[in-house]
């Protein structure tokens, strides 16, 4: 599969490393440009590009930037893309932290949904919650009674089915999280926000979700 990878930080690091020894097509770009790549470029054989290009012909394209960064994503940044393109947010907002407080999350929009509404096109969101090194150190293979899963929210089904596929193919179960407007739910300081744990557990964690954030949460 054609994948292209926007953000290299721990996450789109590690999922280069994971999904270029799978053996997909790998492009990986951050906004410092490519040059800035070339020792995970070296290690990985993944493309490095710029984050305008780093959808072209992708069947895959995982967007995993800092939250405020999303805005400065190039407008029309999934023009080249393959037909049906998926799009994968693992975005977390992080107002005190790190992105300033946005308004319309601060209302109630969910996270991805803000996400979407800025680079024009849905997404399926996953791994938002997941430790970055536990993509290298806990796959382990369907059935395993260790085995951790992860929620995956997305308003289309095909999309989501996709993503459920390469979560399985990446060593971890998934769990249907519901469409985005329900990922509030997986967002942070909820109970499944990195919990390591079986489907089972994952489920209750996401039905027990209050969508009040904490004092010490909010923006």
């Amino acid at each position: 599969m054609k994948i292209g990878i926007i953000g290299a930080g721990n996450i789109g690091g590690n999922l280069t490393r994971r999904l270029t020894a799978l053996g997909h097509d790998v492009a990986v770009a951050n906004s410092r440009g490519p040059q800035t790549l070339g020792d995970l470029a070296a290690e990985t054989g993944a493309r490095p590009v710029t984050v305008a290009e780093a959808a072209r012909g992708a069947e895959v394209v995982v967007v995993t930037v800092p939250l405020k960064a999303v805005p400065d994503l190039p407008a029309g940044l999934f023009d080249g893309a393959a037909q049906g393109v998926v799009v994968i947010d693992t975005g977390n907002y992080y107002p005190r932290e790190r992105d300033g407080r946005i308004p319309a999350i601060e209302e109630g929009l969910t996270e991805s949904r803000w996400t979407e509404r800025h680079i024009g096109h849905g997404v399926i969101k996953v791994f938002n919650g997941t430790y970055a090194q536990d993509l290298l150190d806990k796959p382990l293979p369907a059935g395993h009674p260790e085995r951790i899963a992860v929620p995956v929210a997305g308003d289309d089904e095909a999309a989501k089915a996709v993503v459920r596929a390469l979560v399985d193919e990446l060593g971890f179960d998934s769990v249907d999280a519901g469409g985005i407007d329900d990922s509030w739910r997986q967002q942070p300081d909820t109970p499944v926000y990195g919990l390591r744990a079986g489907a089972k557990e994952v489920t209750a964690a996401l039905a027990g979700a209050s969508r009040e954030r904490t004092e010490a949460f909010r923006a």
